[in-house]
């Protein structure tokens, strides 16, 4: 399993008339229950606006806020615990209906646990979805590498993709639903989401 955890949990979710994605509710609880669900109790950064979380959560905000994933993955980086170079790290969308910890469990040993006398390899695994896609932010990643990448750049406005690329060195197929997220209303009611898409539940 992993050791840790960062989840990006902000957005602005207009393709869905600016809906809080990460509170959508499936089968009885949130999106972002269902991410916190799939990487147990293990530390965990969630990254974006305050909200009603245990207390074993750490929260943190990219700053600026609304600066994009990859500057959300930065932040939650930094407020991780003190972790070995080697530790996995599971990064992950709060918008993924189809994850459980089956799946984050499969990255994890896609990665493998590393050398702990020197770098990692490989350094990090994602899902793919079943045209190919990579889905960045479904991933376990080793913390040295990817505390580096993190630390290279400055991450606002990017896209995650530049920041996770040179990271993925193993493709995990998606099986059945693992890789859906829900960008758009077709996705919304595929996939049996409840909740009104409307902006006016978000957090402030």
């Amino acid at each position: 399993m992993v050791d840790a955890a960062v989840i990006v949990a902000g957005g602005a979710g207009l393709r869905l008339g600016g809906v809080d994605k990460p509170a959508l509710t499936v089968e009885g609880g949130t999106l972002l229950d269902r991410a916190l669900a799939a990487v147990g109790g293990v530390p965990t950064v969630v990254v974006g606006p305050v909200r009603d979380l245990p207390t074993r959560i750490r929260q943190t905000q990219e700053q600026p806020p609304g600066s994009g994933p990859a500057a959300a993955v930065s932040a939650g980086l930094g407020a991780l615990p003190n972790l070995a170079d080697h530790a996995l790290v599971a990064v992950l969308a709060a918008d993924l209906p189809g994850i459980t910890p089956a799946t984050v469990e499969r990255l994890a040993t896609a990665v493998g646990p590393g050398d702990i006398a020197g770098d990692p390899s490989p350094a990090g695994a994602v899902l793919v979805d079943a045209d190919g896609r990579r889905q960045y932010l479904l991933g376990v990643f080793h913390l040295g590498p990817l505390l580096a990448a993190a630390r290279a750049a400055d991450w606002t406005g990017r896209p995650v993709r530049a920041l996770l690329d040179p990271l993925i060195d193993v493709e995990v197929p998606a099986l059945g639903e693992e890789a859906a997220d829900v960008d758009t209303p077709e996705q919304y009611r595929r996939l049996g989401i409840a909740g009104p898409l409307t902006g006016s539940d978000s957090p402030s």
